[in-house]
């Protein structure tokens, strides 16, 4: 791919229903990359997914372009055979009774469902990642009974089983305890091993680890900062980004 870029955006701006939701999007995204978008709500970071996914397309005008995958002219069907995408939506479309193992099963056929009789080698490969990901605990549990982290790595989990070159993370930590999210930070760092390219889209400065080597911060729908969490994860920058005076404290 050309200059190892898996996103390259230049002066992108899109509407949803007559809103601007992306001005002027200037953006390089590398491969092995993993990488946090932080910004309040309505800053635009969740049109930026929308944007890459395809459910929404920038403005055509001059000097301004989008590849994905070094491509303009985007297949939709290789953008879901290398991008795989989770957010808070896909967990109310699971049966409750379906148990980890199900979950991760359904990914090798693109549903929802329990799989009959499957193929030994779906089977290992299901094992192989259950073990990657540590999932041993939980594997035969039915969704239904996993506390709101355990859902949302169950969900994660599958969305690799296909060996994805770019997993997207929308709003990862939203609507689930503190338990829960410790759980799910623990899990996630499991994923830099697995050499995919991880785009997090957050408010939650909180789920910011350093297995991240980037941040972006978005604010009304333009890149305000951009570069190491060392560098940008300080009080003054997150007190700019939110509209907020807090102390940010750095713990391991």
């Amino acid at each position: 791919m050309r200059n190892n870029c898996w996103l390259d955006a230049k002066n992108i701006t899109a509407y949803k229903q007559d809103y601007k939701v992306i001005k002027d999007l200037s953006l390089k995204i590398f491969n092995t990359e993993r990488i946090i978008i932080l910004g309040p709500n309505g800053a635009g970071k969740s049109s930026i997914v929308d944007l890459i996914n395809r459910n929404i397309y920038p403005i055509v005008k001059r000097n301004s372009y989008l590849r994905i995958f070094n491509e303009e002219l985007i297949d939709i069907w290789k953008v879901r055979k290398y991008i795989s995408t989770v957010n808070n939506e896909i967990k109310f479309r699971i049966n409750k009774e379906l148990s980890v193992k199900d979950i991760l099963l359904s990914g090798l056929y693109g549903r929802f469902c329990k799989i009959k009789n499957p193929q030994k080698i779906e089977l290992i490969k299901v094992n192989e990642l259950i073990e990657k990901m540590s999932l041993n605990e939980i594997a035969d549990k039915n969704f239904g009974y996993l506390s709101d982290g355990e859902k949302q790595i169950s969900i994660i989990a599958r969305a690799i089983i296909n060996n994805p070159k770019v997993l997207i993370l929308d709003e990862p930590s939203v609507n689930i305890d503190l338990k829960s999210k410790i759980f799910l930070i623990e899990k996630i760092q499991n994923l830099s091993n697995l050499g995919i390219s991880i785009l997090c889209i957050t408010h939650d400065i909180s789920i910011i680890t350093k297995d991240y080597n980037r941040v972006i911060f978005l604010k009304d729908q333009k890149i305000i900062r951009d570069g190491q969490p060392n560098d940008l994860m300080n009080s003054k920058n997150i007190n700019q980004l939110f509209d907020i005076s807090i102390k940010l404290i750095e713990n391991n």
